[in-house]
């Protein structure tokens, strides 16, 4: 019997490694028939395979509780290898809760008692792990380089896929990535060979955390994604994985999702209190904050994890938290000279910490605070001896950090008068950021990484304004905008499951609007909802990027002003609160001040307040009078401040516009010098002058409208005898009869129900009989279609991303290589755009280029009723330069 319990213990102990559940379940059964034999050796055993389950399974006070059993246990059986084992368990445990001067004394107690070579090999790796757990990460290694030869002769496979994980952070810290990867591999193999499934999953993390280290986003997707679904299957703790997707996050700017997933690891390691993993989340959070605009929480919760590193003694972090609170005071202004000079040498000193500490990234990110700093007193030589020291790391390290090293390159050269080398280094670390973006394969992925890029487009920009180069200005503008959209579009591969999860979405959908409809509980699908919205999304994110996908090379004035033809272009450029122009017309480039930025969003709000007012139906003749006066005067004003100033240049000319931050939402028709007048608004003139890129010759036209849209029906109809085509509407409107037809249509009319996703850009849909068509439906046609008309409620309003990228169903139109949408900017009334819409139509019918038929339509509808003049001043043309100029 006693021989048969000790057997089922050590299977306990064995299953602790891979089914955690499975061996706290055999490990009370066996504990309880022990104490009944009152067999203390495998009493011992079990209540030790009890404390590693219970570290896993969330309950680390329990963890010590079993640990400490099996310590006496082993005592009264008379076996000091026993007691040793328990020790060396029982010192992670108290590692993992910040206690770290017990867990060494608890390893070396432990190591007193072992009289095994593999007995001591374990202990020491153990301690490694400790040491690394402390941040002493040179002990750490040379323990980890003293246990391995011993466990890998000994074949302890369990043993050296730990030792191997645990090195490959150590690896990682100093960004050793090969090293890092090499042992994470060889850790993998061996968990697959030993069928050590938790622990595989524990690598697949490691293997994440990497990956996003070294920029490879997509790869460190998949491994987490792996992990997390691993170690959620065993019941285990995320709290550190949900960190590591925090920090990946964070690489690429998904300010958002970071700081959800920073919380719910703060809170996560907060209930199991693990108290060492707790400051590292917590810092995390602190940074999204810092990032976000959020200060006031990124001050407060860098300052807690400054107190919880202090009080575990780990100075390496704390030094890292040190630098946070210092981010976090000095952020906030638009140019680096609010900062206290207290704070200037702080950063300077803080700097070498980190260098010294091995954070090389952070170490940069201070050197180039310090200097811009230092820059903006007119400190010139104590900037320089900062940025010297980064601009070092231009030729290693990851992209981003080798970016930013040109970066300090480029304002080194600045401060010494070199604006010709400075020029050539803020390209250098643009090319260099476009690495990184560019082993993206996501759209979202790729228009937040290039958030990256807004800091050295505005130096460049600054460059240029303080030269008054009106064609470097205009380069440089390029530089930080809607670059995403250049890109082409990686198409995922056919897959089932995305289908599936795609034809779900859709089905939840509806039902969702149909019990709303009806009053009932639409909680669950709601749950549903948002699970299957996870799913499409990180199934695209985890998609390699194509090959070749950069654009060419950057747009010159010269090139521009040769496709412009008789129009002008207008680029809009926001720095340090101001807006300035930037005109191209009849082979000139023109620079213009125009004034606040903060002015002009002002304009804009009460501009759409008043044509929301115009919209409503039951405004009395007071209010209708009142919003008529107020949309005239606002649009007076916007066309005075944005407009006017550079009639002299743009004469009677076709505008090609190119807006920036609030002039992304504003509907241009309302400006006196809009009306009647061709506008098309691009997001970039480099995406404008593209527009012929894969241009077609013929197609079709198509015609379709959604469910429960006041008018769709009759308006697609109409639309459709303009152009000879039978209308798909009703339940044959269906997702996939309608992108069908989409595929390589010369023109598509769209009139459904729009619904701009909260969260995910990538989610805005229109609404047709199974449910909703959303971005991911449209990343499936093979050809887009050459005009669209999305004529639903504000489907042309972007959102916008830092660096004027922007995200939703008209970009992605545009990125997919359609040359024109015409879409509405405000909520316009759904019942009357028919008149707009046919109008449009029959314009367009008869001839006339896109953006001109949308204005003598507006024009001719001006004098109608206001909800009619609401939406027809609604709808702009978005596009890029249509055949023959």
């Amino acid at each position: 019997m006693a021989v048969n319990l000790h057997e089922q213990a050590t299977e306990a102990l064995r299953l602790a490694e891979s089914n955690p559940v499975k061996s706290a379940a055999l490990a009370r059964s066996i504990s309880i028939q022990a104490q009944r034999a009152r067999d203390l050796e495998s009493h011992s055993v079990a209540e030790r395979a009890l404390g590693i389950t219970a570290l896993q399974l969330e309950d680390p006070d329990a963890a010590l509780g079993h640990l400490r059993a099996a310590i006496q246990l082993g005592q009264q059986a008379a076996s000091a290898e026993l007691v040793a084992e328990a020790r060396m368990t029982l010192a992670f445990a108290l590692a993992v809760r910040g206690r770290g001067r017990q867990a060494l004394q608890e390893i070396e107690t432990a190591l007193t008692g072992l009289r095994s070579r593999v007995a001591r090999a374990r202990a020491r790796a153990q301690r490694g792990a400790i040491f690394q757990h402390l941040d002493r990460l040179d002990e750490a290694l040379s323990d980890f380089r003293a246990a391995l030869p011993v466990l890998r002769d000994e074949g302890d496979h369990v043993w050296v896929q730990r030792v191997l994980s645990n090195r490959a952070v150590l690896h990682g810290y100093r960004q050793e990535f090969a090293a890092a990867e090499a042992d994470l591999k060889e850790a993998e193999q061996l968990c697959a060979r030993s069928d050590l499934d938790l622990s595989l999953g524990y690598v697949h993390q490691n293997l994440g955390w990497i990956n996003a280290l070294r920029g490879e986003v997509s790869a460190a997707l998949r491994y987490l994604d792996l992990a997390e679904r691993r170690l959620r299957e065993h019941g285990v703790s995320v709290g550190e994985l949900l960190a590591d997707r925090c920090q990946l996050l964070l690489s690429v700017r998904l300010l958002h999702e970071a700081t959800e997933a920073a919380e719910a690891a703060v809170h996560e390691l907060a209930k199991q209190r693990r108290h060492t993993g707790l400051p590292e989340a917590r810092l995390l959070l602190a940074q999204a904050a810092i990032l976000d605009g959020q200060t006031g929480r990124g001050l407060e919760q860098a300052r807690q994890a400054v107190r919880e590193f202090a009080g575990q003694r780990r100075q390496r972090w704390a030094v890292l938290a040190r630098f946070t609170v210092l981010r976090a005071r000095t952020a906030g202004s638009q140019r680096p000279g609010a900062g206290r000079s207290a704070d200037l040498r702080q950063l300077e000193r803080i700097a070498d910490d980190l260098a010294a500490a091995g954070w090389l990234g952070s170490s940069l990110e201070a050197r180039l605070l310090a200097g811009r700093l230092s820059l903006a007193r007119d400190l010139t030589g104590r900037a320089c001896a900062q940025l010297r020291q980064a601009s070092r790391h231009r030729s290693r390290g990851p992209a981003l950090q080798r970016a930013q090293a040109w970066h300090g390159e480029a304002l080194i050269r600045w401060a010494n008068g070199d604006r010709r080398g400075a020029t050539a280094a803020a390209r250098t670390a643009l090319r260099v950021m476009e690495e990184h973006r560019d082993g993206l394969g996501a759209t979202d992925l790729r228009a937040h990484a290039a958030g990256h890029r807004v800091e050295v487009a505005e130096f460049g920009l600054r460059m240029a304004l303080d030269g008054d180069r009106p064609a470097r200005v205009l380069e440089w503008a390029e530089q930080g905008r809607a670059s995403h959209l250049m890109l082409r579009p990686v198409r995922p591969p056919s897959d089932p499951d995305l289908a599936v999860a795609l034809s779900e979405l859709r089905a939840t959908a509806s039902e969702i609007f149909r019990l709303r409809g009806a009053g009932g509980n639409v909680g669950p699908l709601q749950r549903r909802q948002v699970a299957l919205e996870r799913q499409i999304r990180d199934h695209h994110r985890r998609l390699p990027p194509e090959q070749g996908i950069s654009p060419s090379r950057p747009l010159t004035a010269r090139a521009l002003s040769e496709s412009l033809g008789d129009a002008a272009l207008i680029e809009f450029v926001h720095l340090d609160g101001t807006l300035h122009a930037v005109t191209v017309t009849g082979g000139r480039v023109r620079l213009r001040r125009l004034g606040s930025a903060a002015q002009a969003a002002e304009l804009i709000d009460k501009a759409l307040f008043a044509l929301h007012r115009l919209a409503r139906k039951q405004a009395n003749d007071a209010s209708t009078a009142a919003a008529r006066a107020l949309l005239a005067d606002t649009g007076a004003r916007l066309d005075a401040l944005l407009l006017r100033p550079v009639a002299d240049w743009t004469a009677e000319r076709p505008f090609v516009l190119v807006p920036t931050g609030p002039l992304q939402s504003l509907p241009w028709s309302i400006l006196p010098s809009c009306a009647g007048r061709p506008v098309t608004v691009t997001p970039s003139a480099a995406l404008w002058h593209a527009g012929l890129r894969g241009d077609r010759s013929g197609g079709h036209a198509m015609v379709a409208a959604g469910p429960g849209l006041p008018g769709a029906d009759a308006e697609a109809e109409a639309v459709a005898a303009l152009h000879r085509v039978t209308a798909l509407a009703g339940p044959a409107a269906t997702v996939e009869a309608v992108t069908a037809l989409l595929d390589g249509a010369k023109l598509a009319h769209l009139a459904a129900h729009g619904h701009i996703h909260p969260n995910n850009p990538l989610f805005t849909s229109l609404r047709f009989a199974d449910g909703p068509l959303t971005v991911y439906d449209l990343k499936q046609l093979r050809h887009a279609p050459q005009l669209v008309v999305l004529a639903a409620c504000d489907m042309g309003r972007p959102t916008v991303r830092s660096g004027d990228e922007l995200l939703g169903l008209s970009a992605t139109f545009l990125a997919l290589g359609t040359r024109h949408v015409i879409a509405p900017m405000v909520s316009v009334p759904d019942a009357e755009t028919a008149p707009l819409m046919i109008a449009f139509h029959r314009f367009l019918a008869s001839g006339v280029p896109v953006a001109s038929a949308l204005a003598q339509a507006q024009q001719q509808l001006g004098g109608t009723h206001p909800a009619a003049i609401a939406a027809a001043a609604g709808f702009v043309s978005i596009g890029t330069r249509a055949p023959g100029g």
